[in-house]
């Protein structure tokens, strides 16, 4: 049998507990928070007076932090490229609606909420351009993106583990900042998104670990390939108006670091978290190439915390077009 036969039987024989997984890790629509119970009610006689409390706070905040807010809400607002991306994964079915078609759509539900709650934030804030935003925005969507995992749900797993813990960290310093400055809505918010990103993170990485004792062999070299290759953030493709394509992203990389909101420390931590999580030293019935797998991976943290440790940032900071820093008196 093919390596793609195996990956779809192993999908459809981990689909019967679909349901239970979205019993246990998402929310019913009608009980989860919504982007409206944190904003300004529109409805509301003192409509005016609450935004223009919430634009005399957002003044306290530094250019590096709204950086920050716009390149996570943009990656939260390219959704579109990521569902699309992951109903063409094998085993999840759209057509005929199977299970894992319907986790991806409500998975995208819960996600869809912080997009349209970092926008909004942003627009009543007065702090940023936001047609430069949304120029952007469009770009991402239009460019699509490439993570390097094709069809294959192991390596489609493996990314979604990772990269919804690298949310998590990043809402949750935006979050920690805003409160810093005393903006303690705006960190509520951003807590929120966190709390969601994590259960969004448990429930992916279980994926996998559901995937390590039915196939070890083939979920060990998945996890090794996707390491060697590097997990590339959703937003790599950002750029701003007028620009080609990835010519911002690295550009908002170093101002994420910067700010600390997301770290090279940060990725080899989550790396640990995910060997730690799926127990990688005990995993048993592996074949001599899956052993050399995990022999790199169990070795990785240590190679690339000394490769972190040599980054220089620039010392300039780049000032993009979505947020001017005379805007930010």
């Amino acid at each position: 049998m093919s390596i793609k036969n195996i990956r779809l039987e192993v999908m459809q024989f981990l689909e019967k507990n679909v349901d239970s997984f979205i019993d246990q890790f998402l929310i019913p629509v009608e009980k989860i928070w919504q982007p409206s119970d944190f904003l300004p009610d529109s409805q509301s006689d003192t409509f005016f007076e609450d935004v223009k409390e919430l634009q005399e706070i957002a003044k306290e905040l530094p250019y590096d932090f709204w950086v920050a807010m716009v390149g996570d809400t943009i990656t939260e607002e390219a959704l579109p490229t990521y569902e699309s991306w992951l109903m063409e994964v094998e085993g999840i079915d759209n057509l005929e609606r199977n299970g894992w078609s319907r986790w991806i759509r409500q998975w995208t539900g819960e996600e869809n909420r912080h997009g349209d709650l970092l926008n909004k934030y942003l627009y009543l804030s007065g702090r940023v351009n936001m047609r430069e935003v949304e120029i952007t925005t469009q770009h991402l969507i239009s460019d699509g993106f490439d993570i390097g995992t094709g069809r294959d749900p192991y390596k489609n797993f493996v990314y979604t583990s990772f990269q919804e813990l690298a949310t998590y960290i990043s809402h949750n310093r935006v979050s920690q900042i805003a409160k810093q400055y005393g903006d303690n809505k705006l960190s509520k918010v951003c807590k929120m998104i966190a709390g969601d990103e994590m259960r969004h993170h448990h429930a992916y990485s279980e994926f996998v670990n559901q995937i390590f004792k039915v196939d070890p062999s083939e979920m060990m070299l998945a996890f090794n390939y996707m390491m060697k290759q590097k997990i590339t953030m959703p937003a790599h493709f950002l750029r701003e108006s007028g620009q080609s394509i990835s010519t911002a992203f690295n550009q908002f990389s170093d101002s994420a670091q910067k700010l600390g909101v997301y770290t090279a420390n940060d990725y080899v931590d989550i790396l640990q978290k995910l060997i730690d999580k799926w127990q990688i030293d005990k995993v048993v019935n592996l074949t001599d190439e899956a052993e050399k797998a995990r022999d790199y991976l169990m070795k990785l943290p240590a190679r690339m915390t000394k490769i972190s440790e040599r980054l220089v940032l620039p010392e300039e900071t780049h000032i993009f077009k979505w947020v001017q820093p005379a805007l930010i008196s």
